[in-house]
């Protein structure tokens, strides 16, 4: 029980995340810190991820809704720790001007959320 409420404010988090890519793209890629050092807006690119954001969102959100879609999740949580090594990569780097956001809205994230979603022996 205590997972799923965990998982709605999470997929809630991501949710919103991809529907302001989504519907506010130019916002979202000039608001976010350490987005515009990263090249120039790519409404296209921007849209991909906003949609990976959505999926997410809304596969934790079904789970808070439903334990039986906890896979769902699981899964989901790919798209996050793979998105946060890729962060951490870049700071382990030397990009580190955001690290302070990175790992509050990337790595933490995406680590609760397989820590949430992680099958116990014998779950799937």
């Amino acid at each position: 029980m205590q997972t799923r409420i965990v998982a709605g404010p999470l997929g809630l988090f991501h949710l919103a995340n991809g529907l302001m890519m989504l519907l506010a793209p130019r916002v979202w890629f000039a608001r976010t810190p350490g987005v515009a050092e990263t090249g120039p807006f790519n409404p296209h690119f921007v849209a991909d991820v906003g949609f990976a954001f959505l999926a997410g969102g809304i596969a934790f959100l079904a789970f808070a809704w439903r334990p039986k879609l906890k896979l769902a999740a699981l899964g989901a949580s790919g798209f996050l720790v793979f998105h946060s090594l890729l962060h951490l990569v870049g700071a382990a780097q030397g990009h580190t001007h955001h690290l302070g956001v990175e790992l509050a809205a990337i790595a933490l994230p995406a680590a609760v959320g397989l820590f949430i979603t992680w099958p116990a022996r014998g779950e799937f």
